[in-house]
């Protein structure tokens, strides 16, 4: 009964900054990595941002100096700080979370429902 849930996403011109917000919930034991992704119509899921337990951090050449991810794991929360945002930043983001309920269980991927992101000029 794991959920993630998004939150943030909007409208916004372009120049602008946004932020992303994801919490989990669901009997958590501990999230080893959070990654954030972006899908436009017609294309594959691309992988943006992620962060590891430790707090070491990977981004995609298109949004490198640009973006930020970050974690607070007493919240169970992964934000995405999105700066200087252009037309081609347009796409659903979706957070994704690599978790486990137990310290004795398997570790497993989760989703969020993915929020829209609009960037107008």
């Amino acid at each position: 009964q794991v959920q993630l849930v998004e939150s943030g996403g909007g409208l916004v011109q372009a120049g602008k900054s946004l932020t992303l917000a994801c919490v989990a919930s669901g009997g958590i034991s501990s999230i080893n990595v959070w990654k954030w992704y972006r899908q436009v119509p017609g294309k594959q899921r691309d992988l943006v941002a992620s962060i590891i337990n430790g707090g070491r951090q990977t981004y995609d050449d298109s949004v490198k100096g640009r973006f930020a991810i970050s974690r607070d794991d007493a919240k169970r929360t992964v934000l995405l700080q999105m700066n200087s945002l252009k037309s081609e930043d347009t796409a659903v983001y979706y957070c994704n979370a690599e978790l486990r309920t137990g310290v004795y269980s398997q570790w497993r991927n989760y989703w969020g429902q993915g929020t829209q992101v609009t960037v107008s000029v």
